[in-house]
């Protein structure tokens, strides 16, 4: 092989690897990751002690791949708006790597199968994800997000549901404690996602999306933020409080939560330059090291170890 060849197979190799990295980017990966480790959660917590492997792995991957599909659908759906943005401009269909029609398709091609995955285990968990998927996809992304600066909290909803898709996963039923796990996620996520629009409130405005720090101010945004910290506290309580996780959780939540208060504290009265992407950072550590508590409260329990 001379040089001319080498060199040409050396390019196309990696416009190959460029294009699979474009496509691996539309599913979001590390937002599927953080969703995954919820479900995971919700499963252990359905049973005393561990789920089956062929659960673990059915389940997962379905989620995944439903997660993954509404992820890709987001580009498609929000490819105008990403064009606008400095935080998405360099995204594939905002950049026109990846043309929409091929997009979609792949979009179509995980959802189908992630769906087909979760059928093999119950019906009920195929239609719960289903749905989750069409609320992101579909009723934030092209209607709430644009209609009202309450988009994250209803649509919130969506991004909740993993937990309680890992739980029916495993049980085929629904449960009081599985949306508990719900309402953790869902009070969690206005705070989270607030931080970051103060953060990127210039972006949001010139791409004309009526987030809460466009419509209602900073400060206005800085109180609510405050205010879902103090609730998320609250909620919190619950899973100890009903019997469902011990001392373990109680300790690791308020500890957790507590510190969420504090960045939000800070952001309120004490802001200083970059605190709100601060406070978004610790929000993803937050429900990641929240939800790893509540596994490890789980199997202390089950464990038969006494508070």
């Amino acid at each position: 092989m001379d040089k001319s060849q080498w060199l040409d197979r050396l390019s196309s190799s990696t416009v190959t690897t460029a294009v699979w990295r474009d496509y691996l980017t539309m599913t979001k990966p590390k937002v599927v990751a953080m969703l995954l480790l919820t479900a995971l959660v919700g499963m252990c917590l359905a049973v005393p002690t561990v789920p089956t492997i062929n659960v673990v792995v059915l389940g997962l991957a379905g989620i995944g791949l439903q997660s993954s599909a509404a992820a890709v659908f987001n580009h498609v759906l929000d490819r105008r708006f990403d064009a606008q943005m400095a935080r998405t401009y360099h995204r594939p269909l905002a950049k026109g790597r990846i043309a929409t029609s091929k997009a979609v398709l792949f979009g179509c091609v995980l959802m189908v199968s992630g769906f087909l995955l979760l059928w093999l285990l119950n019906p009920l968990t195929a239609w719960l994800t289903m749905a989750s998927l069409v609320g992101y996809a579909v009723v934030y992304t092209v209607w709430l997000k644009h209609a009202t600066p309450q988009n994250i909290v209803i649509g919130g909803l969506a991004g909740a549901a993993p937990p309680l898709l890992g739980w029916t996963a495993v049980t085929g039923s629904l449960s009081p404690h599985a949306l508990l796990l719900v309402m953790l996620v869902f009070v969690w996520t206005p705070p989270h996602f607030w931080a970051l629009a103060i953060h990127r409130r210039d972006d949001y405005a010139k791409a004309g999306i009526p987030m809460l720090p466009v419509t209602h101010g900073i400060e206005y945004t800085k109180t609510m933020v405050l205010f879902y910290t103090l609730l998320l506290f609250a909620v919190g309580l619950l899973p100890w409080l009903t019997s469902m996780s011990g001392l373990v959780y109680l300790i690791g939540s308020c500890v957790l939560n507590l510190g969420f208060v504090g960045y939000a504290l800070k952001l309120k009265f004490f802001d200083s330059e970059g605190h709100a992407w601060a406070t978004f950072n610790y929000s993803i550590w937050h429900l990641l090291t929240l939800f790893v508590v509540l596994l490890v409260d789980h199997w202390w329990l089950g464990w038969g170890v006494e508070y």
